[in-house]
């Protein structure tokens, strides 16, 4: 399921801070998928590679018939706290929020939705402009 979320990235010239963003994030969601909707039965799973422009955009959409669940339901967890104070569980999904601009979740027709939005434009122009002065330093030496 990664590598078929990389290829499709990569085919559109993904940061690699954009595309491990985006990577740990899926592989996050799924792993709650897999614990939460089906388990302890087995079930499938659809992961949708989509790109959006203005502004220029990853959008990630996790679709199961599981159990419905939305883990966007459960509150952040305080991270002021110690690990030792703080409740287990949370975490990834919390980071996930953190690392993506947007994270929606709805239950429709029987179904668990769970989108990631990861706008691209400002990691494109970043890579862009350090691809610049890699060049200029090169034509320097």
């Amino acid at each position: 399921m990664l590598s078929f979320v990389n290829s499709q990235l990569e085919k559109y010239d993904c940061s690699p801070r954009a595309q491990m963003q985006l990577e740990i994030a899926v592989e996050e969601l799924f792993v709650n998928i897999a614990h939460y909707a089906y388990n302890p039965e087995v079930g499938s799973a659809t992961v949708r590679v989509e790109m959006q422009q203005d502004p220029i955009s990853a959008i990630i959409t996790l679709i199961d018939r599981g159990v419905p669940y939305d883990p966007l339901a459960k509150e952040d967890p305080d991270v002021t706290l110690s690990a030792d104070e703080r409740e287990i569980g949370g975490l990834g999904i919390y980071m996930v929020k953190k690392s993506m601009d947007a994270v929606t979740y709805e239950y429709k027709d029987g179904q668990n939705i769970l989108t990631l939005k990861k706008k691209l434009m400002m990691l494109f122009i970043e890579a862009c402009s350090r691809r610049k002065g890699d060049r200029a330093k090169r034509s320097e030496r």
